[in-house]
């Protein structure tokens, strides 16, 4: 049988679970208002984009780059210490943040200017925008091929420190001053 802990404990239990539905319901509604009006940004903003001079594919290779460099910013500030302050962690999360935004907004922007799937074409929001397909490729390509090369270096990079801490702890161990037992007792 549960225990009664006094009168109000129902009523404050039912209006709390009122609470979180309506605010589950708002974050929803605000999540939805938002998607619409990124949507209609894009569906403006896109036809004076891909008239730019280079055209859709400039377009798609400059916000490939957006994507990578905002991608190596967050990877960057992400992987800080974590012996910090809080303040300085607060600020590098938010920092982080910011730019995994920023790699994500150039894609979505580009794939909210391809018409949708279920929207008909005598609209004037879902009429196809020319240029967007060549960008979206350019896109794909640059952010694909650039961040592939950029991986690969980054791990050469790191196997190389690797090697030369190795060849460092070799010959710190031959002349007894190294992490080995062996090493240390001689």
């Amino acid at each position: 049988m549960p225990h009664e802990t006094g009168n109000g404990s129902r009523a404050r239990q039912g209006l709390a679970i009122a609470g979180f539905v309506l605010g589950l319901l708002a974050v929803a509604a605000a999540i939805l208002l938002a998607l619409g009006t990124w949507r209609g940004f894009v569906r403006e903003t896109a036809p004076e984009l891909l008239d730019r001079p280079g055209g859709p594919w400039a377009v798609g290779c400059a916000l490939g780059l957006v994507t990578l460099g905002g991608a190596f910013g967050g990877s960057w500030l992400g992987d800080g210490p974590s012996g910090r302050p809080r303040l300085r962690r607060m600020a590098r999360g938010t920092g982080a943040a910011v730019c995994w935004v920023a790699a994500a907004a150039p894609g979505m922007y580009l794939l909210g200017a391809l018409p949708g799937r279920n929207c008909p074409s005598y609209k004037t929001s879902c009429q196809y925008i020319p240029g967007t397909g060549g960008a979206l490729l350019a896109y794909l390509l640059t952010a694909t091929l650039l961040g592939w090369l950029c991986f690969r270096l980054r791990g050469v990079r790191a196997e190389a420190r690797g090697a030369r801490e190795r060849e460092r702890l070799r010959r710190l161990r031959k002349k007894g001053k190294g992490k080995s037992r062996a090493g240390r007792q001689r």
